[in-house]
């Protein structure tokens, strides 16, 4: 719900609305409209479908079955509509809500209608729970002013209106406060406003977190102030113009994705920025669609570029430029001249250098320039040819090539066939696709370097980011007519995105529920998407779109029509795929998305899949004399060329083979993209923006309902509504809930107090409402979708009832007095008419006129006694007089005293200033001192960088050294490689003299065993030399696998330096802050002495708080051990990820090694037979062999026969085991499936345990006095069940003792429930206090120096009032002598009233003039007694505000009580954070210390490997010599005979030795694997560990840092108001002195109220006896009390006991369920290899088809075949052997889950044997004891009745005697006191000025120490690694020469003694020798 603050700013801003506001807040009067309210809840109105509006508003009328008769309320009309149609209405109260999620009826038409009204009324902005809704408004608002950005920044999402700068706000202060990286994802259609969205999310960042409002930070001295946030702004406007375009639904649509990452650093400021783009549409720079433009430079080029430009770039018209289909377009209201401009300086501001900039816009004029060129179609052929060469020449001059080379590239380029290259011509279709192929592809290379160049600009300074915000800009989901692959790929990230909504939304959901003990059973909603993206990714099994695209894209002769057959044959019947409904010629396949079906048309997909470019032109390009082109075009080995694509159907061999395996797809490439980014995304905290069009006709204000409801199909909203519907969107804090709908239940809730949780079950109880429509939280109610709507219907019919009720009572009494009203004045009327009658009657009569006159002449005889009272007036004011003499008499006395009084505060003044301006001397002296230090501490960091500048130029000199070593190596290898070259032209020679010899030696030679044996010699040699090859390749992967762990290992060293030198700098900057820390606790040490009286009684709050605190530390480690353990979880699922794609990629290279020796095998038969056909004598033989060939063929053909039957047969066997196979296979896949059923049973009763675990506990912690007093009787029970009986005797006894104990108890049980309430609470806001503790203090020093201002205007009105005081005295003193004057005349008038009695006429003058007078006079008097009751009262205003002011300064020392108390509080956690970080440090030692260790074991293997290479090298050559021996042997004519058996022999051996090694190999590269997954395990867990290190200390230091800033101006602060305290107190001494010369005067009033006081300590002393025996009772209360606490700890005790056990249980379930799982995979796994052994088979069958091809074809290879057929059948028991293990232990895996199910199911009984024990002993537990505890509760409420009346007493009491002794103590005492003070302020101001000159002096002696000694560490460590490098350096050096001139000495040697020892060498195997052993040392 909205809270209630938030509403008083709606309000006021409804008031007083702008044109900003108006479009933020809105006008939600009409929500409360009492019209609406009844209109809604008479009529039950719903939402029944409309094709025009979507839906329409109705009431229903009639219900009859399944339809409905409903009446539409605007058009009035009657419709029958079915149930299922009809959707509900929210009741008014929710018209225009903000977030969606708090509407009751959660459907499409109530989210429409809220929408809609929005819209309509300005409020384009809309939550619906974790989205934000914005439908573009297609005109500009006023609510991106800076005010706006000031108004929401720091602001929570709920306190203000809806907008995309409250949810870039949340995501930065979640980051800065969480320290977690954020991400916010904008998508929506084109047009929809992303890019717009996320320019202003830039803005707000660039405002908020500039790093321009602070200093300059030192690091980044290449940037000025705010340079980097004007160019993160300028990025857009240039990624703009050459990614953004016009389309039909948007003038700057944005043509490809991006995400934005923002970097900030430790403070929040901006550090850097990365952009990474998406799915750039590329086709559109050479075709776009009607009324549509290309990307937005051509434009600015062609209209900005001046006259220079244009003939330097070759610029044309529009109209004359091919790729520009519809000419000049121009967009309203948009100037491309202008944005030219912009566009140019936005590259000046991101420091792009003009070169660059005119390479740029030359490659942009380029682009244009390839359409202009025209081809035509040859005459008597198809191949093309360029007429016109002028567009070329164009493309050419700018791209810097020759034309020639150019044209022949593109009209007939070089196409690689076989081995040679051949120029093929092309066609008109050919080189029209190739050219439109390298615009694209040149032009998407271009924007790519934009990019990177953007970044690099972006990412200039040093600083190091802690975190990040990334803006995702993507296009949402696309549903169009024909959808090509570009739809796929957009489709397939928003699935990504929504399964990520869909996760992180319900987790939310779900952490709330928990958080509320809300039995909940966890759904993955994320799971409801995977389906479709695994239809789609999915790499095997059956394989996905993507899979079965690349896997055409290899296949020679694939077309779009073939893996369109695949895939529907491989996944027909998957759930999320379809075969076409419509017409082939228009979809291909359909695919069922989470927005809907989508048909997808698979035209050119292979094409756009490989997208291929033309091999030569790439050359050229790479070749370019222009840099920016060569730049452009470096990495040319990755393009797929135009005749792989050309050569698919040609040739099978070789249609795909890349250069160097760099060939990756469209699809890999972007899947691989995708999957980064969701990772990151994953890692970050979402915040999700859904944009909207509102219509396709850019129009303001207009709203088409089915367009949006589509958006908000394929955006996720109803998605993400379709998952609140599944649990309980709706929920109300309990009062709340009471407050509203109380009306419904009024009896159910008794009188009296009653809990808010209570009161709501009562409520829903009284309301029937069925269980599974709500749940009850720990503070809220949660209802599922429309239960509120029912509730809100029956409370308005309710207060319709209620309000008719009372409107017929009102009607009854307003009439009733009508009535009356009427009655009286009838009454009145007859009176009057009675008066009237009576006064015509006697208006005539004679005695009634004389009554008239005489009756005003009757007073005349009154005159006597009028006299007398005057006379009595007279004494009466002759005492008043007298007394008022006396008064003044009295007032005289009491000024002078006051003037005396005045002085001596005036004299002690002024020796108080003299005192202030000592100390602020002594302050000024402690500042220069200050000043002086911080002086020498500049000089020290100057010197420091210095050194450091040393260091720098000493690794300078330290790179050349090692360049020159590097130089001479380089140097060393050409005359090495000269030597080869030499030796290499001698072996040919001697291959020329042995081919004349072997000449000789074939014409002799033909006898046909020896062929044969020659032959099968020959064979053996290949194999041998294949072998050979292989090992080499191994060899050279394994030096570069050495070479690059070589430079890892460099790299990490230098990482550990640098890593180092920051740790040392931290450990200084962490012992300066020591130092400061320690200064800092003895001042306040100093202080805290003083106030440590007061801390006394608020000791045991603080402890409890503490132990509190220590409870939720542990949490919060144990949650940190959960996360670590997390984390390297992870780290272990990554590597092993690794190892499987290195074992996938060495695969594949075995399997392109076999191919390739195949390749070889068969050119080496072509060139025998071609050397055989060579010669004549070898025709005759030939003539001979076709004789014995005959003869041959018979045998063979026999042989082939039985071969055949024998082929047969082991068919049969192959299949049959293969069915067995299938058959384990599917058995395996039945018990897995019932093994993952029941793994989901155990999963769902394990939730459901936890579910009912957490609500036992809750209730535990819930549940109120009865349930906890129920548990721990229970409890005892459980204990003391022997001992029960006597128990009972014993309480009939204790009784009234349990009483005061349960009394007791309720209140401890209470205070400790509210104090665990506030820990969990003071926990929260700790952050929280501690940044307001700052504000608090600013705040409270304006207090002060408001109050000191105030004490002033005081005082002065004091003295105004004392004047007027004086001067009224005086004229009081004037008005008693004229009182004495008219004394005298009265005297005076007297004694002539005595002496003219007689003459009453000249008396009754005299009387009238002496009235007169005596009027005036006391008019006088009145008037003076006023003036000084005035007085008076002025007099008791002051002293009232004196007492004010003193109760202020009181309440002052406390907040300064409390504020060091925090200080405390602080220290304690500085400490505790200091321990954390020297906890990290070792840990970080620790961990150095093991991958020291591991680095000296690797270099230790390294060195083995070394010299098992080289002993394998020599053991190679040997191999060499001996082969050259047995060539020799074979070729000698005369030894044949013997040398076969020695032969043999030799052949044996070498075998024997070849094994030997293979297995020493294969030991080795097993050994190397294991040591390089250690060393990479341990490089991931030294950067993890590293990376933590840093973030901590990072963090640490910052908080330390801001720590010791606060305490530094706290410190100053405090300074400041002790000062400022001293000047009150002087002031105060003033004040309380005249107090107290008036308390002297006031001392006889209170002579006379000491007796009242005396009588009233006399009924005080009664009351402190009854005092005292309550005190008693009391105490003994607390004893027990104490006891039941005791008790209670105990049993809670023994319940942690309890869970722990519970928890163990738990965990054994897990431990079992990891187990089942690990089997699970071992299972998996063993399949997978079944399944590679199947494919092997399948290939062995193919390998035997290929070897019957090769009986027909080559009859002279039976003995090859008979071969290969053995090691097939060895093969084949091989893989037999392998299926019965595999069988085995499937069989072993069963038994042992088989086992886990026991032990699961033991587990089962268990608990459920314990839960049915527990229930039974509480509903035992809870009968017997319902009875005494409801009378415990009542007796318990009585005695609180009487402790409150009591303790109301005694407080009166207290208040009375406080106000009478206070008066006269506190005077006295506080003059003494603050005299007291002001002495110890002093002295101690004196110790602390003395103590800090002493811990500076020793921080600069300390300081300086260890400056030098860390310089002296630095030094020697240096030289160490300098040494150790060099050493290291010489010994690889030594090594390579030794291995090298090994290599050199042997090799010569060799060859000396083969020929030496033999004649004649075959020619063709020495050439094989030679040439390997040249390619051994490349």
């Amino acid at each position: 719900m909205v809270p209630p603050g938030y509403e008083q700013i709606r309000l006021r801003a409804a008031a007083t609305m702008s044109d900003a506001e108006r479009y933020l807040f809105g006008d939600r009067s009409a929500v409360s409209d009492p019209l609406a309210q009844a209109d809604w809840a008479s009529k039950k109105l719903v939402w029944v479908p409309s094709e025009k509006l979507g839906f329409e508003a109705g009431s229903v009328k009639e219900e009859k079955g399944d339809e409905c008769l409903v009446e539409l309320s605007d058009s009035g009309k009657k419709i029958k509509v079915n149930k299922d149609d009809i959707q509900k209405m929210n009741p008014p109260k929710f018209n225009k809500v903000e977030d969606m999620a708090e509407l009751t009826c959660l459907n499409e038409a109530s989210v429409l209608h809220n929408l809609k009204d929005r819209y309509y009324s300005g409020l384009i902005y809309t939550y619906s729970g974790l989205f934000c809704v914005v439908i573009n408004p297609y005109k500009n608002l006023p609510i991106y002013t800076e005010a706006i950005v000031e108004m929401y920044k720091g602001k929570k999402r709920h306190e203000m209106p809806p907008h995309i700068y409250a949810i870039t706000d949340t995501a930065y202060r979640s980051m800065m406060q969480d320290r977690e990286d954020q991400s916010i994802l904008c998508t929506g259609e084109s047009g929809a406003g992303k890019t717009e969205n996320t320019k202003k999310v830039i803005q707000y960042l660039a405002h908020v977190a500039s790093s321009s409002k602070t200093k300059k930070d030192p690091s980044s001295s290449s940037l000025s102030h705010g340079e980097l946030e004007r160019q993160l702004l300028q990025a857009n406007p240039i990624l703009e113009a050459f990614g953004n375009a016009k389309t039909v639904k948007n003038d700057n649509s944005s043509r490809f994705g991006k995400f934005i990452r923002i970097n900030f650093d430790v403070n929040g400021y901006i550090v850097g920025a990365n952009i990474e783009t998406y799915l750039l549409e590329k086709s559109r720079a050479i075709r776009q669609a009607k009324e549509e433009r290309t990307f937005h430079i051509f434009y600015y080029l062609l209209s900005g570029a001046g006259d220079k430009l244009r003939s330097e770039l070759c610029l044309e018209d529009f109209s004359k430029y091919r790729f520009l289909s519809n000419g000049k377009v121009t967009i309203q209201g948009q100037q491309d001249r202008d944005l030219f401009t912009e566009t140019m300086d936005a590259f000046g501001i991101m420091s792009i250098p003009e070169d660059e900039q005119t390479g740029l816009l030359k490659v942009v004029s380029a682009v244009l320039q390839l359409g202009n060129m025209s081809f035509k179609k040859e005459r008597n052929s198809d191949q093309a040819s360029m007429p016109d060469d002028t567009a070329a020449q164009k493309v050419c001059h700018l791209l810097g090539m020759s034309v020639t080379d150019f044209t022949r590239a593109i009209l007939s380029p070089r196409i690689k066939v076989g081995r040679d290259y051949v120029q093929k011509a092309q066609t008109q279709e050919q080189a029209e696709f190739a050219v439109e192929a390298l615009a694209k592809a040149t032009y998407e290379r271009l924007f790519l370097w934009l990019v990177a160049r953007i970044n690099k600009a972006l990412n200039k300074t040093k600083r190091q980011g802690a975190s990040f915000i990334g803006i995702l800009d993507i296009a949402g989901f696309e549903i169009f007519e024909l959808n090509s692959f570009e739809q796929l790929c957009i489709n397939y990230t928003n699935e990504k995105l929504q399964q990520l909504f869909n996760h992180t939304m319900f987790v939310l959901e779900q952490e709330e529920y928990q958080r509320e003990g809300i039995e909940w059973s966890f759904i993955d909603f994320g799971l409801d998407l995977q389906p479709c993206i695994d239809l789609i990714e999915r790499p095997a099994g059956p394989p996905g779109i993507l899979a079965l695209l690349d896997e055409e894209c290899w296949f020679p002769k694939a077309t779009d029509k073939t893996f369109v057959a695949k895939l529907v044959q491989e996944q027909g019947n998957h759930p999320k795929f379809q075969k076409p409904k419509k017409l082939k010629d228009d979809v291909d396949f359909c695919v069922l998305h989470y927005a809907g079906k989508v048909d997808y048309k698979a035209d050119e997909w292979l094409m756009k899949n490989m997208d291929p470019l033309n091999d030569n032109v790439t050359t050229l390009l790479n070749q370019s004399s222009d840099k920016f082109v060569c730049e452009l075009w470096k990495d040319v080995d990755r393009i797929v060329g135009l005749d792989k694509v050309a050569g698919m159907a040609d040739s099978a061999h070789g249609a795909f083979k890349t250069r160097k395996g760099m060939f990756r797809t469209v699809g890999q490439l972007y899947k691989e993209q995708l999957s980064n980014l969701m990772t990151t995304l994953r890692n970050t905290n979402p915040n999700f923006v859904r944009c909207i069009i509102p219509n396709h006709e850019k129009k303001a204000g207009k709203l088409e309902p089915h367009l949006v409801l589509e958006q908000l199909r394929c955006n996720g909203v109803l998605e993400g509504i379709r998952i609140c519907r599944q649990g309980f969107p709706n929920r109300i804090v309990f009062q709340e809930f009471r407050q509203r709908y109380e009306l419904l239940t009024p009896n159910a809730i008794p009188k009296g107090f009653m809990d808010g949780k209570q009161a709501c079950v009562l409520m829903i109880k009284a309301l029937e409402l069925d269980t599974n429509l709500y749940r009850i939280g720990q503070s809220k109610v949660f209802f599922r979708a429309g239960v509120l709507a029912h509730l809100e219907e029956e409370r308005d019919l309710k207060i319709t009832d209620v309000i008719i009720k009372f409107q017929a009572w009102c009607r009854g009494h307003v009439a009733r007095k009508a009535f009356a009203k009427r009655q009286q004045q009838l009454t009145a009327m007859r009176v009057i008419q009675r008066n009237c009658a009576a006064y015509l009657k006697l208006r005539n009569w004679q005695w009634w006129r004389l009554f008239t006159k005489v009756k005003p002449l009757l007073q005349v005889s009154r005159q006597e006694e009028e006299m007398q009272a005057k006379d009595e007036e007279l004494e009466k004011v002759k005492d008043k007089q007298q007394q008022a003499e006396q008064q003044l008499k009295e007032y005289v006395e009491k000024h002078q005293q006051l003037s005396a009084e005045k002085q001596a505060l005036q004299d002690q003044l002024q020796a108080e200033m003299e005192l202030c301006t000592e100390a602020e001397e002594m302050r000024a002296r402690l500042v220069a001192r200050q000043q002086e230090l911080e002086d020498i501490l500049h000089d020290l960091e100057a010197r420091v960088e210095e050194e450091e500048e040393r260091v720098t130029h000493l690794q300078t000199e330290k790179k050349k050294m090692q360049q020159n070593i590097t130089d001479l190596e380089q140097q060393l290898d050409e005359e090495e490689a000269a030597r080869q070259k030499l030796q290499l032209e001698k072996v040919t020679l001697d291959a020329k003299l042995k081919k004349l010899e072997e000449g000789v030696m074939v014409l002799d030679d033909q006898n046909a065993k020896l062929n044969k044996d020659k032959k099968q010699l020959e064979e053996r040699i290949a194999e041998f030399s294949s072998n050979l090859t292989e090992e080499e390749e191994k060899s050279k992967s394994l030096q570069k696998l050495k070479n690059k762990h070589e430079a890892m290992i460099t790299d990490l060293e230098d990482r550990l330096r640098r890593e180092e030198k920051s740790r040392q700098e931290l450990e200084k900057n962490r012992r300066k802050l020591e130092t400061d820390s320690t200064d800092l606790h003895d001042q306040i040490a100093e202080l805290q002495a003083q106030i440590a009286e007061l801390r006394a009684q608020l000791a045991k709050k603080e402890e409890e708080l503490q132990a509190a605190l220590a409870r939720v530390e542990q949490e919060s480690a144990l949650k940190n051990a959960a996360q670590k353990s997390i984390r390297e979880l992870e780290v272990q699922v990554a590597e092993l990820q690794e190892d499987l794609e290195i074992e996938r990629a060495a695969r594949a290279k075995a399997d392109k090694q076999k191919r390739d020796l195949s390749e070889e095998l068969e050119a080496l038969k072509t060139e025998l037979e071609d050397t055989l056909d060579s010669t004549a004598a070898q025709q005759e033989l030939r003539a001979k062999r076709e004789t014995e060939v005959t003869q041959l063929k018979k045998t063979l053909e026999e042989e082939a026969q039985s071969h055949e039957q024998l082929l047969a047969e082991m068919r049969q066997k192959h299949t049959q085991a293969f069915e067995e196979l299938n058959e384990q296979l599917e058995q395996a896949k039945r018990n897995k499936a019932s093994v993952e059923k029941a793994k989901q049973a155990l999963e769902s009763e394990r939730s459901e345990l936890q579910i009912e675990l957490k609500s036992l506990t809750q209730s535990k912690n819930d549940s109120e006095q009865r349930r906890k007093k129920a548990e721990a009787q229970l409890q005892e029970l459980q204990l003391k069940h022997g001992e029960s009986e006597r128990q009972k005797k014993e309480l009939g006894d204790k009784v009234a003792k349990m009483q005061v104990e349960m009394d007791g108890l309720s209140s401890t049980l209470s205070e400790v429930e509210s104090k665990s309430i506030k820990a969990a609470k003071d926990h929260s806001s700790v952050e929280s206090q501690l940044q307001d503790a700052q504000g608090s203090l600013q705040e409270e020093t304006r207090q002060k120096l408001a109050l000191n201002t105030r004490l002033r205007q005081l005082e002065e009105e004091q003295n105004r009032l004392k004047e007027q005081l004086e001067e009224e005295e005086e004229g009081k003193k004037s008005v008693e002598k004229q009182l004495g004057s008219a004394q005298a005349q009265l005297a005076e008038l007297r004694k002539k009233m005595e002496a003219e009695a007689q003459s009453l006429e000249s008396s009754e003058e005299g009387k009238k003039k002496l009235q007169r007078e005596f009027e005036a006079l006391n008019q006088r008097l009145e008037e003076k007694t006023s003036a000084y009751d005035k007085l008076e009262k002025t007099k008791a205003r002051l002293q009232r505000e004196l007492d004010d002011v003193l109760v202020g300064h009181d309440h002052l020392r406390q907040t300064t009580q409390e504020l060091e108390r925090k200080q405390k509080k602080f220290d304690q956690l500085l400490a505790e954070e200091k321990s954390v970080s020297a906890r990290y440090a070792e840990e970080r030692d620790r961990a150095e210390a093991e991958a020291r260790e591991k680095e000296t074991k690797a270099l230790a293997l390294t060195r083995e490997l070394e010299a098992m290479t080289d002993q394998r090298n020599e053991l190679d050559r040997a191999s060499k010599l001996l082969k050259t021996e047995m060539e020799d042997l074979v070729s000698s004519k005369d030894d044949v005979g013997k040398s076969v058996h020695e032969l043999e022999r030799a052949k044996r051996a070498l075998e024997q030795q070849m094994e030997e090694m293979k297995t020493q190999l294969e030991e080795l590269e097993d050994e190397l694997q294991l040591t390089e997954d250690a060393k990479l395990r341990l490089e991931v867990n030294l950067q993890a560990l590293k990376a933590q290190f840093d973030r901590d200390l990072q963090g640490r230091d910052e908080q330390g840092e801001e720590k010791r800033k606060q305490l530094v101006k706290q410190v100053r602060e405090m300074e400041a108001e002790l000062e400022d305290e001293k000047k009150q107190r002087s002031q105060a001494v003033s004040v309380r002195k005249k107090l107290e010369m008036d308390l002297s005067d006031l001392g006889a009033q209170i002579e006379l109220s000491n007796k009242a006081r005396d009588e009233a300590l006399r009924q005080l002393k009664k009351l402190q006896a009854q005092l005292k025996e309550q005190m008693r009772e009391l105490d003994e209360a607390r004893l027990s009390r104490d006891a039941m606490l005791n008790e209670a700890k105990e049993n809670e005790r023994k319940l942690k006991s309890l869970e722990a056990e519970n928890v163990q249980l738990h965990e054994d379930l897990a431990s079992a369920d990891r187990a089942k799982k690990q089997t699970q995979q071992e299972r998996d796994e063993l399949q997978d290899e079944l399944n590679s052994h199947n494919s092997k088979t399948s290939l062995l069958s193919e390998e035997r088809r290929k070897l019957e091809a090769r009986i027909a074809q080559l009859e002279e290879e039976l003995d090859e075949e008979q071969s290969n057929i053995e090691l097939l059948n060895d093969r084949l028991k091989k893989a037999l052997l392998q299926a019965e293990q595999s069988s085995t232990e499937l069989a072993g895996e069963r038994s042992n889950s088989q086992r886990l199910e026991g032990a699961r199911s033991q587990l089962d009984r268990q608990n459920k044997e314990l839960k049915a024990k527990l229930q039974e002993l509480e509903g035992s537990v809870k009968s017997k004891y319902k009875s005494t505890i409801t009378a415990l509760e009542a007796k318990i409420i009585q005695l609180e009745e009487q402790l409150d009346n009591e303790s109301k007493e005694k407080q009166q009491s207290v208040k009375v005697m406080r106000r009478t002794e206070k008066k006269m103590k506190e005077v006295l005492l506080q003059v003494d006191d603050e005299r007291r003070n002001s002495d110890q302020y002093k002295d101690q101001m004196e110790k602390a000025n003395t103590r800090m000159k002493l811990l500076k002096r020793q921080l600069e002696e300390a300081e300086e120490e260890t400056q030098r000694l860390n310089a002296s560490r630095r030094k020697l460590q240096r030289e160490l690694e300098d040494a150790t490098e060099a050493s290291s350096v010489m010994n690889r050096e030594v090594t390579t020469l030794k291995s090298k001139l090994r290599r050199g000495a042997d090799f010569p040697l060799n060859i000396r003694r083969g020929t030496g020892t033999r004649a004649g060498v075959d020619s063709e195997e020495d050439m094989d020798v030679t040439s390997e052993a040249s390619e051994t040392p490349e």
